[in-house]
């Protein structure tokens, strides 16, 4: 799988770092302790700043510069690389403001573990991973969930700043995203946001977060006690993976024949992860309701192949397709815990 890792020619060094775990790709560097916030800046290679820089237009006669009003291109500092074009209004976030977002939290960052960062491209996207305290449980203990908040940040004004809660399941590295439908596990945060709005929405996104444990916990325990059979969840894996109406309305007739190869190929190969996969044979996961939603969760995470890992990580992270259908599969999950085989009625 390909990568777009940033990498600084002025230090020779990819802009990458995680705790103990093997690098992206074997690139970038592995720490053994956890980081501060300024030394995860600094291994992760996000120690550059930038700046908004006044455009110019060419004339022609007379053939000199003339500034564009209102106007900046956003620039990285250390190697003059231009981001992108934005207004006057735009208030770029430094890659240390985004780790502050955390660490205003808990005063310093007691408690919040930063796992991994990195920088993608020529540095105009970052992202972080930090993991919480306490973990959510599943059955006798044995199945643990991780609890992390992805945030991640564009310098080239392409979008706003997205924190996620992103509960993680540790025996097979599954990004359970999951929100339930009442509420939402991401938080939105605009460029043009003063420092005491984000300083709320960073009180905001932890709120979220422990709120979404206690529910998850509870539904993840209830969904490990509903059984469900093999033929099940064949169907929940077809209804979450359904891409499209006209997909739906076969698999509604039942003329699995004229279903496109991709879709099919797709569903066997969760459907297989689903019945083989070791982390599929526990008591919480063997034929369990708990075990389907992790078949979905998990064919995105270990089987599916993608581009390469900035697409893996918009697809899981950042509201791209692996994260609509596991949301897809929570809520199928949701309404077989409450109504049995009835809820996959294609109706």
């Amino acid at each position: 799988m390909a990568h777009n890792l940033n990498f600084n020619e002025n230090t020779g060094k990819y802009s990458f770092f995680s705790v103990k775990e093997k690098a992206w790709h074997a690139l970038g560097q592995t720490v053994q302790d956890y980081p501060t916030s300024r030394e995860a800046i600094a291994h992760a290679g996000l120690d550059y700043e930038v700046v908004k820089a006044p455009l110019f237009a060419k004339g022609n006669e007379p053939a000199i510069d003339f500034a564009v009003p209102d106007q900046y291109a956003t620039m990285r500092t250390d190697t003059n690389a231009i981001f992108g074009v934005v207004g006057k209004d735009y208030q770029i976030v430094q890659n240390a403001d985004a780790f502050a977002f955390f660490d205003a939290i808990v005063g310093g960052g007691d408690g919040i573990l930063y796992e991994t960062a990195g920088a993608i491209g020529q540095g105009e996207r970052i992202f972080i991973t930090a993991k919480l305290p306490g973990y959510i449980r599943v059955g006798n203990g044995d199945d643990v969930t991780e609890k992390y908040i992805f945030l991640t940040t564009s310098h080239d004004g392409s979008g706003s700043i997205t924190a996620a809660f992103t509960p993680i399941r540790i025996v097979c590295q599954n990004t359970l995203n999951a929100a339930l439908r009442s509420a939402t596990n991401v938080v939105r945060i605009r460029h043009t946001a003063n420092a005491k709005q984000r300083l709320e929405d960073a009180h905001k996104v932890m709120g979220v977060a422990d709120t979404l444990s206690i529910q998850l916990e509870g539904i993840f325990n209830d969904w490990a006690k509903v059984s469900i059979s093999d033929k099940e969840v064949k169907k929940l894996i077809q209804l979450a993976l359904c891409p499209n109406t006209e997909t739906f309305n076969l698999l509604k007739k039942g003329a699995e024949e004229e279903l496109s190869s991709v879709f099919k190929n797709a569903c066997d190969a969760a459907f297989g992860y689903a019945m083989a996969s070791d982390t599929q044979q526990m008591e919480t996961t063997k034929g369990t309701v708990f075990g389907a939603y992790n078949a979905v969760t998990g064919y995105y995470q270990n089987v599916r192949n993608f581009k390469n890992d900035e697409d893996k990580m918009k697809s899981i992270y950042l509201g791209g397709t692996a994260q609509a259908r596991a949301q897809k599969a929570f809520d199928l999950c949701t309404d077989f815990a409450k109504g049995g085989a009835a809820a996959l009625m294609m109706n």
